[in-house]
């Protein structure tokens, strides 16, 4: 028994110090990161926030590289295979293999990429967040009615990237380079 508090004890010490420094170790355990160097290196490629690949990254995958969807969607930015031979196509890229998506390297560049061209497209975070769950075709079609976004999922996943990357930027900030 004396154990037990005692090691009880030990845990509470470190939990206080690491929330008295700044450290929310329920977030960094919620919330990994994986492949800084990769996220860094693209956000800084791409112009993109890293705090905001980041969370693409968890929310699409939970920095996975071998997730696969049901919709066949694949690696840590859940890529789907057509969409990638494409991006493979107008970035320069030759003899795309599909395996090439479980490569991180390989996947985060891609998913970087069409992240940027999304917020390219809409000028706005949150509805190029939707166009990359959802497809831009649509949010051409929600854009073209007057409506916001008509999928459940796709409200949610909004934020619940939103609300990683504010976790991301916070508890990760040197990780990712920003401060």
């Amino acid at each position: 028994m004396r154990r037990i508090v005692t090691a009880l004890a030990a845990i509470a010490i470190i939990a206080s110090s690491a929330v008295s420094l700044g450290c929310a170790p329920v977030d960094r355990l919620r919330y990994p990161l994986r492949y800084e160097q990769i996220v860094r290196s693209h956000a800084k490629n791409y112009d993109l926030d890293p705090a905001l690949l980041a969370a693409v990254i968890y929310t699409e995958s939970r920095f996975n590289a071998r997730a696969e969807s049901s919709a066949g969607a694949i690696g840590l930015m859940q890529l789907l295979p057509e969409t990638a031979r494409g991006i493979a196509v107008r970035t320069g890229g030759d003899g795309f293999a599909v395996k090439d998506l479980y490569v991180p390297e390989i996947n985060v560049r891609y998913g970087a990429w069409y992240l940027r061209n999304m917020l390219d497209r809409y000028s706005d975070e949150r509805t190029a967040l939707a166009a990359y769950h959802a497809g831009p075709g649509n949010v051409d079609r929600w854009r073209d009615q007057g409506v916001e976004i008509q999928f459940p999922e796709t409200r949610d996943y909004v934020d619940d990237v939103e609300k990683a990357k504010r976790i991301y930027a916070d508890r990760y900030a040197k990780e990712l380079g920003l401060g």
